[in-house]
């Protein structure tokens, strides 16, 4: 059977691992990754992007920029470039503004957010997403390439507050680890969620995205699955600190820490994220601290 669209995975992480659950049957797919992998022939990066019609960045977005600038000049005209990179990266910026910088002088690209945990898409569940693109003649190829699979899409006109939503997201379920953590509670649990959508519709409305995309599903979606899953990361983080943890590293960690670096926030009204902030540099203090926050306690 001959398979449709050539498709360039980079990365071959947990979501490297959906990528190819979802469309290897459909599709032709080549993977690339700095460090080599047991499962996949090397193959030589610059050759590969330029015979793909799809290239996935399922990379964190610390290393983006570069793969990106590297990626860019052997893009073929038509090629569509997709991210599901989550995060600020050194300079402050989310996956859809560096993508948005590097390819400034042209070529398609696009951003995938929302509930789609990586174990879940490869047991066959259903995963949901948004998806941005930079064209809108790329929405209906892209939701093409992932047709007859398990991962439901949105379109959305907003890619920025996407991008926003996503950053955010990991951060706040942080904080609810640390609640859960600490055993606070199903009601406290739910107050911050309530709390923390209230905040990143702030913020995604004062970064120039549309206030109402917190709370779609590369917000709230995407927020409530990383703060209840049981295998999720950043909301291990939360617990790990509410056990008074040090030395904690993950995409919400360092997107805290830019934040705070690069003064990104500064005039918003955050209290949420202050907050987050103070239980890294104290995190001995995380019931004390929690405590005074909540209304109440």
């Amino acid at each position: 059977m001959t398979k449709g669209r050539q498709v360039l995975v980079l990365g071959y992480g947990e979501m490297g691992h959906a990528m190819e659950f979802l469309l290897a049957a459909r599709h032709a797919l080549q993977f690339w990754d700095i460090r080599p992998m047991d499962t996949h022939p090397p193959v030589p990066l610059e050759a590969a992007v330029a015979s793909a019609e799809m290239v996935l960045y399922c990379v964190p977005v610390t290393p983006l920029a570069e793969l990106a600038a590297r990626v860019f000049p052997h893009l073929s005209a038509g090629s569509i470039s997709l991210s599901i990179a989550k995060g600020l990266d050194e300079s402050g910026r989310p996956a859809p503004q560096i993508l948005s910088d590097v390819y400034a002088t042209g070529r398609n690209y696009g951003v995938l957010y929302g509930p789609m945990i990586s174990e879940e898409i490869r047991a066959g569940r259903p995963a949901y997403a948004q998806l941005a693109v930079s064209a809108p003649d790329c929405m209906e190829r892209v939701q093409h390439l992932f047709a007859g699979t398990t991962l439901m899409l949105e379109p959305s006109d907003d890619m920025h507050g996407m991008g926003w939503s996503s950053v955010l997201k990991n951060v706040y379920a942080m904080l609810i680890g640390v609640a859960d953590g600490l055993q606070l509670g199903d009601n406290v649990r739910g107050y911050l969620v309530v709390a923390a959508l209230r905040e990143m519709q702030a913020i995604v409305a004062a970064k120039g995205g549309q206030a109402s995309t917190a709370t779609q599903l590369a917000g709230l979606g995407d927020l409530v699955t990383t703060a209840t899953s049981a295998g999720s990361h950043h909301h291990e983080l939360g617990q790990q600190l509410a056990r008074g943890a040090t030395s904690l590293a993950g995409e919400g960690v360092h997107s805290l820490r830019m934040m705070q670096k690069l003064r990104l926030l500064e005039g918003i009204d955050c209290p949420l994220l202050r907050l987050t902030t103070r239980l890294f540099e104290q995190p001995s203090q995380a019931r004390a601290l929690l405590h005074a926050a909540l209304p109440g306690a």
